[in-house]
């Protein structure tokens, strides 16, 4: 990394296989409630808010919209290791901070307080995170940063941007809802109902039904997890996965469903809402996170208490 990149690792975690783990990269203002901080950094620079986080250290953060899905995935991590003591395909939490290490004391402290497995901290002096992402061979970047998740995705690293909200989300399970198109699969039929309307999607879809849907940026995360899934009994799974699209199910769902088919990847519950609002729906599964491209349906979610991210339209 750069000589101005400090990169912190936490003694008390066990480091993860760095050819195994699925990285998951979190920004410290995601995973914690720290608007407040920031609004400062904001008005009164970068000295004043080094200077408040310092003094102080000793008072955790708030928690923060991504903390819940976190928990969820050391829950996980700890399945898979009663399975399998030696099991390398791991959950890995690398948090970042655009901020210097020198004010980072309280977010460690706030990591400890909560009992996170977070095993890499990474204090940036101001520089953009999305060209760490590669190297670090992270699958999902969750920022509350728009700039940062939309130069992530522009380097093909699955990202969204997280708004704070109020949240309660359940423990027992890690669920994961996806949106359909330009989130699982490419933006192909946006394009063509933009220019040309829904009857053409309609035509063009009937048409391509036996050709798979091209893949979207959480194509290899959501099969990362169907990976995970299979490695316990049905009755036992605690990884939940939904699709909940706008697609229709009598003419536009036949296409996605055999395109799963073809990528052979399971998901639990697939919900075609034709359109109709996903916020109540959402509101039933109660998912740990929901991943969609339009903030029309992410308001929507976040109106139900259900924490969601907002992949970025027009980055790449």
């Amino acid at each position: 990394m750069d000589d101005n990149i400090q990169v912190i690792l936490n003694a008390e975690v066990k480091q993860r296989d760095p050819i195994k783990a699925v990285t998951i990269a979190i920004s410290a203002r995601a995973l914690f409630d720290m608007e407040e901080e920031h609004e400062l950094f904001l008005t009164e620079g970068p000295e004043e808010y080094v200077i408040y986080q310092m003094s102080n250290e000793d008072v955790p953060l708030k928690e923060g919209i991504v903390l819940p899905f976190i928990r969820a995935i050391h829950m996980v991590n700890q399945r898979l290791l009663k399975l399998d003591s030696e099991e390398k395909q791991l959950f890995e939490i690398l948090l970042l901070s655009t901020h210097s290490a020198e004010g980072g004391v309280r977010i460690i402290n706030s990591v400890n307080y909560y009992g996170l497995d977070i095993s890499k901290f990474c204090f940036l002096n101001g520089k953009d995170p999305s060209k760490y992402l590669k190297s670090q061979n992270v699958k999902l970047f969750l920022s509350a940063c728009e700039t940062s998740a939309c130069n992530a995705l522009k380097r093909n690293i699955p990202a969204a941007l997280m708004l704070q909200q109020e949240f309660d989300v359940p423990k027992e399970q890690l669920k994961v809802a996806f949106d359909g198109d330009s989130v699982l699969f490419s933006d192909e039929t946006d394009i063509i109902f933009r220019e040309k309307g829904l009857e053409e999607v309609i035509k063009y879809e009937k048409e391509m039904e036996h050709i798979p849907i091209g893949e979207g940026p959480f194509k290899e995360f959501a099969m990362i997890l169907g990976e995970m899934k299979k490695k316990f009994s049905p009755e036992d799974d605690p990884i939940c996965t939904y699709l909940v699209t706008a697609r229709s199910g009598n003419e536009l769902g036949v296409r996605a469903i055999k395109t799963l088919r073809e990528w052979g990847l399971e998901i639990d519950e697939a919900f075609f809402m034709a359109g109709a609002p996903k916020g109540p729906i959402l509101s039933q599964i109660q998912p740990h996170i929901f991943f969609d491209d339009n903030l029309r349906n992410i308001n929507g979610a976040r109106d139900f208490g259900i924490p969601a991210g907002l992949v970025l339209a027009g980055c790449n």
